[in-house]
């Protein structure tokens, strides 16, 4: 008889680097319903934005990702523009995680706020956000951002703008 390894290999979190991003637009691909976005966005975002990014490998493998910003405009606000977890992530934490690995950065150090859009229907990110702010004991405010018909021409579901906060940066480490 033989034994099967229950075990569960670590998944490792790190900054991304430009040879990421093929593997970025893959992990997207992968996860419906993301937005694609082109090869070359994906190699800015893995560069660029590497700062307020993070990639989360298991076994060599891209798992898990998320993108996101500082805005000018918002400098004690954390843009989270898009959150990827591989089926082969799943279920361990891993997307609230990696939120929480880069905003304990210290390029984070002034943030205050979380913000993202997410479609009204994308049960698993509010899921993931309405942990998040539960986690910070923070408020979430939400609000149409991008509308279907006015941003979109139709052909995409209204983004709502989510905000968390304000909370202490000690509650985000």
């Amino acid at each position: 008889m033989t034994e099967r390894n229950t075990t569960q290999a670590p998944i490792s979190l790190r900054l991304p680097q430009a040879e990421d991003g093929y593997r970025l637009h893959q992990l997207v691909a992968a996860c419906p319903p993301l937005d694609p976005n082109s090869v070359y966005c994906n190699l800015l975002q893995c560069s660029h934005f590497a700062d307020t990014g993070v990639a989360a490998e298991k076994d060599g493998e891209l798992v898990g990702f998320i993108s996101g910003y500082i805005p000018p405009q918002t400098p004690d606000a954390l843009f989270i523009w898009q959150v990827a977890v591989h089926e082969n992530g799943r279920g361990q934490g891993l997307g609230k995680r990696m939120l929480k690995a880069i905003l304990a950065r210290e390029v984070c150090r002034d943030v205050r706020f979380v913000h993202t859009t997410i479609t009204g229907d994308n049960k698993a990110s509010w899921g993931l956000f309405g942990s998040l702010a539960r986690d910070f004991g923070a408020d979430m405010q939400r609000e149409p951002h991008f509308e279907r018909d006015r941003h979109f021409g139709g052909r995409h579901d209204t983004e709502y703008l989510l905000r968390i906060g304000p909370f202490e940066q000690a509650a985000a480490t």
